[in-house]
């Protein structure tokens, strides 16, 4: 079994409003052990970086400067990626980045998620831990993963910390994901067949929904932006 886990850092919070992805890290998973293997580039994203996103991940767009555009290496980021599924914490924003990277290049619609299977760390969490903080570094306090290096946002580190918070999370087993029986356990699990990958995704339960559907609504009223998942299956 051979998962990715996956994070970005960009220039703003919506790809809608032209934000554009200015790191990806990741790092490897095989049958649940780190293999070393990791990914990481730097991006140059042709557009201003807000203050707000760079006082998270304190990447300046001069230092952005010289390095390649997503178009010069999507076909390496693509390959790294190949015939995974995708570990991600809060998958909707990472994927809704990406997607839109991927559709630059190709000049159509190519969605990740159609291809490989998706875990949303954030979503586990919420079903393992409900009223409590999810964020990456209570899931680290949580776990007693060591996050004394994250002073500021990275994606390849990020990567590399949500790999220990994963695995100590469905720590026990081979994969919790892949032992779970979908016919007993319909409302929190989807079964996700494609040619490349067989995997489970976690879903919202219904009050975690209309919470979302909330703060989405509450997100629009203060940015003035649309945001660019609205659906329940997300």
């Amino acid at each position: 079994m051979k998962q990715i886990v996956l994070d970005t850092e960009t220039t703003g919070i919506s790809p809608k409003a032209g934000h554009r992805i200015i790191e990806i890290g990741a790092v490897e998973l095989i049958d649940r052990q780190l293999t070393g293997r990791r990914y990481q580039q730097y991006l140059y994203p042709d557009r201003e970086i807000d203050e707000g996103a760079q006082r998270v991940h304190g990447i300046s767009l001069e230092f952005l400067k010289g390095k390649p555009r997503f178009a010069d290496v999507c076909d390496e980021f693509l390959e790294f990626i190949e015939g995974s599924e995708l570990i991600i914490h809060n998958a909707p924003f990472d994927l809704g980045f990406l997607n839109a990277e991927l559709e630059r290049v190709h000049s159509k619609e190519t969605y990740l998620e159609d291809i490989h299977g998706i875990i949303d760390t954030l979503v586990m969490a919420r079903e393992k831990h409900p009223g409590q903080k999810n964020n990456l570094d209570a899931l680290c306090k949580r776990y007693n993963v060591d996050n004394s290096s994250r002073d500021l946002h990275g994606a390849l580190l990020d990567s590399e910390i949500l790999a220990e918070v994963y695995l100590a999370m469905t720590g026990g087993q081979v994969d919790l994901m892949l032992s779970v029986n979908s016919s007993t356990s319909k409302q929190s699990v989807r079964t996700v067949n494609t040619d490349v990958v067989k995997g489970y995704v976690l879903l919202a339960s219904d009050e975690e929904n209309q919470s979302h559907r909330t703060y989405l609504k509450n997100m629009e009223e203060s940015f003035g932006v649309a945001p660019i998942f609205e659906h329940d299956d997300h």
